[in-house]
């Protein structure tokens, strides 16, 4: 194709494209309003409530859904810590887009998971679509949701979903598809119907391969927050995007710090639950 050609094509697909943003931006902006919301009422309540409360609610998730006391003491430490060197606010607000893309991503992600797991025609059209979602550049997200919804909290969590949805389908997928035919068989032969045996059998039993897509959703919404940070989105990205434009090197240190420390807590509980899980499916079913 000749430079002249390439340009028009380029220019075509960017005007068209602005001009669907021009006629149906608001309808796609009252569309996400709930979103918007929950993400407005999640980081409210985390930096309004009082940080004993959130740092003990935190501590006691760590603990029932690990039952490690490692885990646990490595959880207080590094929130401690976080709020000792004045990161506790940029924390929460982390924390808060964090979740609230998690919990958008296992919404959609699972559903999705399921159906590509009873449908070889729908796996074959979904994958390849996967494998785009999860090569293709953070930044290069921003770009679209920029020019569609602006700067701010959702463009941000829009950016991040798409980034981060990818394991949670595939996994979901992966793990229905595993479990054992003898299994299903037992479960038709004792009359159950293709909801009852999806409810009771297949879940319960791909759990532990679900809870392994659901960490990996986890470390690649944490992975996207900081670059999120350049449309807006208010957290520990700011202050390492403001320390690289500034050449600040303690303050993107100390923010990097503790963006891995909360990455290194919700990884290890995850896979400490995703664990247990796993255990309590081998006693259950004699394995």
């Amino acid at each position: 194709m000749d430079k002249t050609a390439l340009r028009e094509l380029k220019k075509g697909i960017d005007g068209g494209f602005r001009a669907w943003t021009r006629e149906h931006g608001d309808a796609v902006e009252a569309f996400f309003e709930p979103i918007k919301q929950m993400l407005i009422w999640s980081e409210k309540f985390l930096l309004e409530t009082p940080w004993p409360i959130i740092l003990l609610g935190i501590v006691a998730i760590a603990w029932f859904a690990s039952r490690s006391w490692k885990i646990t003491l490595m959880t207080f430490v590094t929130m401690v810590l976080i709020g000792y060197f004045d990161m506790w606010d940029n924390t929460m607000r982390t924390i808060s887009i964090m979740l609230v893309s998690t919990f958008v991503s296992i919404v959609l992600g699972i559903p999705i998971g399921i159906a590509m797991s009873k449908s070889d025609k729908l796996q074959s059209l979904v994958t390849p679509v996967l494998d785009v979602m999860q090569t293709m550049p953070g930044f290069v997200y921003l770009i679209p949701v920029v020019m569609l919804l602006g700067i701010g909290k959702v463009p941000g969590l829009l950016a991040v979903v798409i980034y981060a949805i990818p394991p949670i389908i595939r996994l979901t997928n992966l793990g229905i598809r595993m479990v054992d035919k003898e299994v299903l068989e037992a479960a038709d032969a004792f009359g159950s119907s293709a909801w009852q045996r999806l409810k009771n059998v297949q879940i319960p039993l791909a759990m532990p391969t679900i809870m392994a897509g659901i960490n990996q959703t986890i470390m690649m919404a944490l992975a996207l927050v900081v670059i999120a940070s350049m449309i807006g989105v208010k957290g520990l990205g700011q202050p390492v995007l403001q320390a690289i434009a500034n050449q600040y090197f303690t303050l993107g240190m100390f923010n990097g710090l503790a963006i891995v420390g909360v990455a290194i807590i919700f990884d290890r509980v995850s896979q400490a639950y995703g664990k247990r899980l796993q255990s309590h499916s081998e006693v259950v079913h004699g394995k």
